[in-house]
């Protein structure tokens, strides 16, 4: 594991559903699954910014 991700792991729980979707993706992209979801992490906007956005 690269260190300079260690700072926090998370577990998460999925139906086999999501699960399936995640992995299809990810077989699509050719891209790991950890790289999609901090992506998806990333994108997500927070009260904060939107109050500095204004």
């Amino acid at each position: 594991m690269n260190k300079k991700w260690a700072a926090k792991r998370l577990t998460i729980n999925l139906t086999s559903g999501e699960a399936q979707k995640l992995e299809h993706y990810c077989s699509m992209t050719g891209r790991p699954a950890t790289d999609v979801i901090r992506e998806l992490i990333r994108s997500l906007s927070t009260q904060e910014e939107k109050v500095s956005q204004t």
